[in-house]
């Protein structure tokens, strides 16, 4: 499905990617496609197939809405008691630092609950340690977002053979041992990620537009798998009407940042022509923005992302980036795996604690039986980065420290 000739791939990225970003703006042009929820928009495009240019500040009023529903209010509990969270590093992410462990340290806390909360830098050996020393030191409920499924796995079996309850944070570990799953539906994301990517080349009147896809740690994260498995569930029939071409798709293996740049730069090579990029976080957005910038296109190419930090939402409102999933985790996930952490400690039902759980099927373990409850999440574009603000997630001064000027544009 590539449209990349000889000649053009012969140029170069950065002639490539002028090329891409010199597309007529004239004539009449009708949508992309939509698959699934969110707002498309038909936009003038030549007969010739050039369209409209594509850029990366977004402009849809009204993204596409998450399929999964907010859970009801939960109960409060009190527990006292010892409760262990280990987190997996500070590098594929900014949330556990930002979010996670703090929010997670005040739930317990006010409840009476001792926490024990550590992250493992990224090292599985630091991982199983951390995990040793929490059961040794009498924790009744572990919660953990394991750097990979196996290794978490194998944190499981010790985990339960001391009668220590586990709960999966964010990451499931197939194969594992787990009772409980608490994330945000992460298929849903890459489905958010597809269709705004969709709605907004519709919305910049970009005729079959050609993409490339930046996936996660595909290699060690079931996350990222569901990212890329609800972002071809959007793309795929779109591909296949002649709606738009996917010129290449790679992983960022181990979601290590400091490997998008020269993967990216990689699959521009072969692509030529690009009009956008479907980047499973910000981190991994701005590494593509980086090389886009080398090459004069920043600005010009649609790019996702995921986790609204102050990088990705910077990079929205200086229009280098198009939109973000916001995934709440003060209002959502830090707040449901306390309490139903909190639940078990105290001997409670998850019932009892206001939260309804439903089956998780584990592919790698059939017999394996876990209740998860899989949570909303929101499109960022330029039009509603305040809603970060409003959630309490980053204030306003850190959002716009050192691009003031742009924050006002923005209506910040």
């Amino acid at each position: 499905m590539r449209r990349t000739t000889v000649t053009i791939a012969s140029l170069g990225i950065a002639a490539a990617l002028t090329l891409s970003a010199c597309g007529s703006s004239g004539g009449n042009s009708k949508s992309t496609g939509s698959a699934g929820g969110g707002s498309t928009s038909s936009s003038s495009s030549s007969s010739s197939g050039g369209g409209g240019t594509a850029t990366a500040e977004c402009k849809l009023t009204s993204p596409p809405q998450s399929a999964a529903k907010a859970p009801s209010a939960t109960t409060a509990i009190k527990a006292a008691g010892k409760v262990g969270v280990i987190l997996p590093d500070t590098t594929s992410s900014t949330r556990y630092t930002l979010y996670d462990a703090p929010l997670l340290k005040k739930a317990f806390t006010d409840a009476g609950a001792t926490p024990d909360i550590q992250n493992a830098g990224g090292d599985v050996g630091k991982f199983k340690s951390i995990a040793q020393s929490m059961i040794g030191e009498g924790v009744k409920v572990l919660l953990m977002d394991s750097i990979d499924a196996s290794s978490g796995a194998a944190v499981e079996q010790l985990a339960t053979k001391a009668g220590v309850k586990v709960i999966d944070y964010d990451r499931v570990n197939l194969g594992g041992s787990a009772q409980y799953y608490v994330s945000f539906d992460n298929e849903d994301v890459g489905k958010l990620q597809a269709q705004t990517l969709v709605d907004c080349l519709n919305a910049d009147g970009v005729k079959k537009p050609k993409i490339i896809m930046m996936d996660g740690g595909t290699d060690v994260d079931n996350n990222a798998v569901l990212f890329k498995k609800g972002a071809h569930e959007v793309l795929d029939p779109l591909v296949s009407a002649g709606k738009l071409t996917i010129g290449a798709e790679a992983v960022v293996k181990g979601w290590d940042v400091n490997n998008a740049a020269p993967t990216f730069t990689q699959a521009l090579t072969t692509t030529g022509k690009v009009d956008g990029v479907l980047a499973a976080n910000d981190d991994i957005a701005n590494a593509v923005i980086g090389v886009l910038a080398k090459n004069g296109a920043a600005g010009k190419v649609v790019v996702t992302g995921q986790d609204s930090g102050v990088e990705g939402l910077q990079n929205i409102i200086q229009g280098k980036q198009s939109m973000t999933v916001f995934k709440d985790v003060k209002k959502y996930e830090a707040n449901a795996a306390a309490q139903l952490a909190l639940a078990l400690l105290s001997g409670k039902s998850p019932e009892q604690a206001g939260l309804t759980l439903t089956d998780f099927p584990d592919p790698k373990a059939p017999s394996h039986k876990i209740q998860a409850l899989l949570l909303p999440t929101q499109v960022i574009t330029v039009s509603n980065v305040n809603d970060v603000i409003t959630a309490g997630a980053l204030t306003k001064a850190e959002v716009c420290k050192g691009i003031a000027a742009a924050c006002s544009k923005a209506g910040l």
